[in-house]
Parts: structure tokens; sequence; C-alpha cells
């Protein structure tokens, strides 16, 4: 379900212009397609570290040499690199969970083997706990976005540079009510986001100290701010929602040929349809603003789910993965996950997420929040009921079962590992979080 935009030169496609009612229709049209939930995919984005010294950065001289290798070998998946220098693979659609296991298994088994033989490795951490590296890539839209992004504060580089995630893509939903149903599907995704971010938290360090979040990576997100990187407002039909939130958002930049790209202070898109701004939009400048925008629930036509650390060990991936579609494309187990996580949503105070006391309790806390920790306990349950429906393996239901044994049942989460691993550090008793002791927030 990748969804691969061309960063590059050619800012001329489209060029026909577009009025303020035809974007709210093409919004409504091509975010939401629905359908029988029957396809399934997953963007992994990775660290690269030195393998013998992981603290150490890696220049871009080997970053360059090391990806100009990774692209000679066939993969099935797109490859991409972000701004820090993160490897990104993302699988094409796949019509079950144990092909799409498949495809990215092999293809991470050759990336692995190409960095290997370059002396490095694939970390998969939410937040890279050595250092913001220093930026990559060096193009017009990342440029812009970085212009952009630091006229509210450290977060947008943090986001840009040092972190990574696993973000599931599913299916719409129906056109219908019921637990496939798409409405059903959006706001379940928003309030289950919650619970994904506290079980899968695994960023609690900068610089190698601890931030006071288990999941730094998702507060940074949210300090980049709700016009950039929030939902719409909830419990609002999705489509006509989405597109408000759409127009409503801020321009990151205009594009332009040659020569870097204007980078507009607070011209929304609905004011730019309405002439303000230094040129007319067209249907290619709606098509890259949707790429600008960072909700934690993005509609491509799918939903992408993007609030989920990038998970440790080779396969950790596959643990949300698996999890996630269990509990959107099972009937029974994604009414079981509404009916666990509806009375989170009074948490929410009505406000949109991630900007919320429940989002920010999940990312603070993890699962030493007992009522996330207990709603994520049922829902892991729930999928790991529902994953031989979906024809999963052994050794994916083995390695859902695992960490909901490791993890979940315990009140923990990857980051806990990683606090207790810190010197001086004494272990935390099962379900207590690092974040419940009083560790110092980053923001302070």
């Amino acid at each position: 379900m990748s969804d691969v935009v061309d960063e590059g030169g050619d800012c001329t496609g489209h060029r026909a212009t577009v009025t303020e009612a035809e974007v709210d229709a093409l919004v409504q049209g091509i975010c939401f397609k629905t359908g029988p939930p029957r396809t399934l995919g997953v963007e992994l984005e990775w660290l690269i570290h030195e393998r013998n010294l992981p603290q150490r950065p890696v220049t871009p001289e080997r970053l360059r040499a090391a990806y100009a290798a990774v692209r000679a070998v066939p993969l099935g998946s797109a490859l991409t690199v972000e701004p820090g220098g993160q490897l990104e693979l993302s699988s094409p659609p796949a019509a079950s969970l144990m092909e799409c296991v498949g495809t990215v298994s092999a293809d991470l088994a050759a990336v692995r083997a190409v960095l290997d033989e370059q002396g490095l490795v694939l970390v998969g951490l939410g937040h890279d706990p050595f250092r913001v590296p220093d930026r990559f890539l060096r193009e017009p839209r990342y440029d812009a976005m970085e212009t952009c992004l630091d006229r509210t504060g450290p977060a947008g580089r943090h986001m840009m540079r040092a972190s990574a995630s696993v973000q599931v893509c599913v299916d719409a939903g129906h056109e219908e009510p019921g637990p496939l149903g798409h409405g059903r599907r959006w706001w379940l995704a928003h309030q289950l986001g919650a619970v994904l971010v506290a079980a899968f938290a695994n960023s609690p360090l900068i610089d190698r100290l601890p931030t006071g979040w288990l999941s730094t990576r998702q507060l940074m997100w949210a300090e980049i701010g709700a016009d950039r990187a929030g939902a719409p407002p909830p419990h609002e039909e999705p489509r006509s929602a989405w597109a408000r939130h759409v127009l409503d958002s801020p321009v990151m930049c205009v594009r332009r040929d040659g020569g870097p790209w204007e980078v507009p202070e607070g011209l929304t898109f609905r004011e730019w349809t309405r002439g303000q701004g230094s040129r007319p939009p067209t249907r290619a400048d709606l098509d890259y603003h949707l790429t600008t925008l960072f909700p934690p629930v993005r509609p491509r036509g799918h939903l992408e789910l993007r609030m989920i650390d990038a998970q440790p060990g080779e396969d950790g991936w596959i643990v949300p993965l698996a999890v996630t579609a269990a509990l959107f494309d099972d009937p029974q187990a994604a009414e079981t996950a509404y009916r666990c996580v509806k009375p989170l949503a009074e948490r929410a105070l009505n406000l949109p997420a991630p900007h919320n006391p429940l989002w920010s309790d999940a990312a603070r806390l993890g699962l030493a929040d007992p009522e996330l920790r207990e709603v994520a306990a049922a829902c892991f349950a729930a999928a790991l009921d529902a994953l031989p429906r979906l024809g999963a393996g052994t050794e994916v239901t083995d390695a859902v079962a695992g960490y909901l044994e490791r993890y979940v049942a315990r009140g923990r989460c990857p980051a806990d590992d990683l606090l207790d691993a810190l010197p001086g550090t004494p272990a935390a008793p099962a379900g207590s979080g690092p974040a419940a002791q009083g560790r110092k927030d980053i923001r302070s």
C-alpha cells in the first residue's frame, strides 16, 4: 500500500487549477475508497547504525554507498530514504497477512545482507537514542519542510531525522455500518491508536537520557502541532471532516520547477483556492499538500496507521502488523476491540488525536496506565484468537503470544527494557512504568 511521491523536479503536472468546491469533492472521493477489507500493507522505517560502534554517526559517504548497494538488489517492496538517512520499506498491497509478512521478510533479509557487508545494521527504535543526525537528504521538499517545521520548534527536526516507525495500512472498509464499515474503522483507529502507542512504545531516550516519555517519538509528533500532525475533530462523518481538515491546514510549500520552494506562513489551502498566494493551486498542488499532513491516521484511499514506534529485533515489526490486521479485518475481533476501547474515548475529552489526554498518557506512561493495560490485554487476546481465522502461521501467532506474555500482561513495553538497561538504573518491578516514577519531562 505504498504511496510513493515523486520528490524530484517536475512540478508542472496536473496544471488545471482547482476551486474550493473541487478540492472538497476530490478529497472526499480519493481518500476513502470503500469496499470489502481485503488488502493489507506495512511501511517499515529503520534507523541505520554502525554495527560495531552504534554511538558513532554514520557518515553521509557511507550512507550513500550503502544505499547504492541496496538499490542494486531486487526487492518486492518500495525502498525510500528518509531525511535523516533512515531506510523505509513499503510493501505492495497484500491479499493476506502471511503474504505481506513473506514479502517484507524476504526483502529485509536481502537488505540486511547488503548492509552487513558495509558494516551497518538496521535498528528498530522509535527515536535515535544517541543523537539527532544531520540531514542526509538535501532536496527542495526537505529544505521547505524543515523551514516550515522549524517555526514550531525542534520537534520537526526530531521527526525528520531521528524517528522510525511501523505503519500499518488497512482498507478503509465497507460503505455500510457495522464493525467493518468505514465510519466504525475510522473511529476505531483513533481510539485503538492510543492503545497501540502504549503497547509498542519504544523511544524513551534522547542523548542517552530518559525523556520521561516511553514514546518520545509520539511526543514529537504531538509537538509539531494539530494543524500539521493532528486528526480532524472526532465523532464527525469521516469524509467531510477530513476534507475540511485538508482545506483548513496550512500549506507547507509552493513548489517551483527551479530554485528553492516558497514556504508561506499561515496560508491555508482554502485561502489558496480563494485567491491568496503567489499563484493559483492546481490538482498537483492538492496531491502534494495531502502528503505534507501527518495525522496519526492518514486516509490515502486506505487507512495508514502512523502511531507505532519501530520495534526491536529482526522480526519485532510482525507483532504490531498482525495485531492491527486482526483487530481491523476479523469481524469478531473488530467488534471486541470496539467494545474494549469505547470507555477510553471519555478520556480523550472529545479532542482530536493525538492532542488529548488519552494519547498523551499512552505516550508518556505506556502500559503502566492500568486502563490502557487492561484494554491492551483484551485486544491482544482477541487478536490472538482471530489470527488463525486470517490464515496466520504458527510463527506469527507464537510471536503475538510471546509479546502478550512478555510485555502486555506485565504492563510493560520495549521502552521499559531500554530504561532497565541504563547504567545505574534498577530493574523496575513488573507493571511499573518508568514514566510513572517521576522521570524528567523533555519539555521542562
